[in-house]
């Protein structure tokens, strides 16, 4: 078996349960050379890194996605709950959800599609992209070395195109019906927190909308809203006189656009992307969100203006009407991390560089990479509770926090010297060489690529 560092170890052996032993010894050098690698991480790529610390043949290794009979959701709870473990438990947990495309070619890949990139579009611009669009429900965490929240992935599914679901003969499922089914997982798994769910302009449905108000003891929700809804008051009590079908909902109420037109702005400060604050104007008010065939959900909107011009002007909603208009604003604004989340895997965990096609390869990969992200996240965090972390520093560019890049280049460092070299150096040929040149070695392997 190969050797741990101690930063790591607790974490694995929760994982292990999950496998079978065959399996768990498969996955776990395979996880470790994913750390490591630098570049593509397609399963040939880890094991050329990993080469002189795996044992068995190379099938066996790429099995273990394509055959092997082991689960995402054990996984997804465990790191789940190793993340709520630095929660208090009195704290409201921020879950940004939002989906991202990962672009693959190939005739045969399986849930291959054609989807909006938000990344590469822009308002009057529109980018489609062929791949597989995920749909990623992340927690939001504040470290001790960070001022910033960080994004962790913990649970994703597979948007399947309409046309392969006919074919499966299984009913389609959208993006936000995939994304309740997710929410409803983690309320499921913890139901003694409780969840503030941050969700984009995709995600502003009435759907979900209902799924929070109905779970209103364990659930959230904050996310965009339009300037036109149609918002109306509570439907009448029934009286006795009154004959006929109950009304199921009352008067009709301005648009959120045209109160927040002629009302006086109230200034605030509130909690901006990126962890900053900044200087905005308020408007908002309360109403009932009706949609024909699912009711009412009573919902308090927030119209925000940001005085210094770089932001257009935005509204919000949430379920949770006893919420102040700065808390809403605060809180959308902290699902940014998972714009930032999805920048790191793809810059260093190579997340669009797999080749499977197979659809349980497809269907483990990806999320392994994401989960893969908040997995190194942890290692970091225990590391340095324990050791002195010296940023890297040039004299162009000064860091006064760590960035995913020095936490992978930290976390890789550990892997090389602690596990890899441990392995591969039985005469501890490696411990020999001199300490200037030991070192220089493990800070080139262990940079961020």
């Amino acid at each position: 078996m190969l050797t741990i560092p101690s930063a790591a170890e607790q974490l694995f052996i929760q994982f292990s349960p999950a496998f079978t032993q065959p399996t768990f010894q498969r996955i776990l050098p395979l996880a470790i050379g994913a750390i490591v690698a630098a570049g593509r991480r397609t399963v040939t790529a880890v094991l050329w890194t990993m080469r002189s610390a795996v044992d068995g043949h190379c099938s066996t290794y790429h099995r273990v996605f394509s055959r092997a009979s082991w689960s995402l959701w054990p996984l997804g709870r465990v790191l789940a709950g190793a993340i709520l473990h630095s929660i208090p438990a009195e704290e409201p947990i921020l879950v940004p959800i939002d989906d991202t495309t990962a672009q693959h070619r190939g005739k045969h890949v399986y849930g291959k599609g054609c989807h909006h990139d938000a990344v590469r579009s822009a308002h009057k611009h529109i980018v489609y992209r062929w791949g597989h669009r995920w749909i990623v429900l992340a927690i939001s965490v504040k470290f001790p070395f960070t001022s910033r929240r960080w994004a962790l992935p913990v649970l994703c599914a597979l948007y399947r195109p309409e046309e392969l679901s006919l074919a499966e003969n299984r009913r389609h499922k959208t993006a936000p019906h995939l994304a309740r089914q997710l929410m409803a997982v983690m309320i499921h798994w913890f139901p003694q927190r409780k969840f503030v769910f941050l969700g984009d302009g995709g995600y502003a449905s009435h759907e979900l909308a209902m799924f929070c108000y109905r779970h209103g003891r364990h659930a959230t929700l904050v996310s965009r809203y339009h300037a036109d809804a149609n918002l109306y008051a509570p439907p009448p009590k029934p009286t006795k006189k009154r004959t006929g079908r109950p009304r199921t909902k009352g008067r009709k109420l301005p648009k959120p656009g045209q109160l927040a037109a002629r009302r006086k702005l109230i200034p605030a400060t509130v909690s901006w992307y990126g962890g900053s604050q900044r200087k905005v104007k308020l408007t908002g008010d309360t109403g009932w969100w009706y949609k024909a065939g699912k009711g009412l959900v009573p919902v308090r909107w927030v119209f925000v203006h940001d005085v210094q011009g770089t932001h257009r002007d935005e509204y919000f909603y949430t379920t949770d009407i006893s919420l102040s208009l700065q808390q809403i604003t605060s809180w959308f604004t902290a699902r940014w991390p998972i714009e930032t989340t999805f920048q790191e895997v793809r810059a260093h965990l190579g997340f669009e560089t797999p080749r499977q096609y197979v659809a349980k390869s497809v269907l483990r990969t990806a999320p392994c990479l994401l989960g893969l992200f908040s997995i190194i996240c942890l290692i970091f965090s225990q590391h340095q509770r324990f050791h002195h972390i010296e940023l890297r520093r040039t004299q162009w560019y000064v860091k006064t926090e760590p960035t995913f890049s020095d936490v992978i280049a930290t976390v890789r460092r550990l892997f090389w010297q602690e596990t890899i070299f441990a392995k591969a150096s039985d005469h501890n040929g490696f411990d020999k060489l001199p300490s200037k040149l030991r070192n220089m070695l493990l800070d080139y392997l262990s940079q961020a690529a």
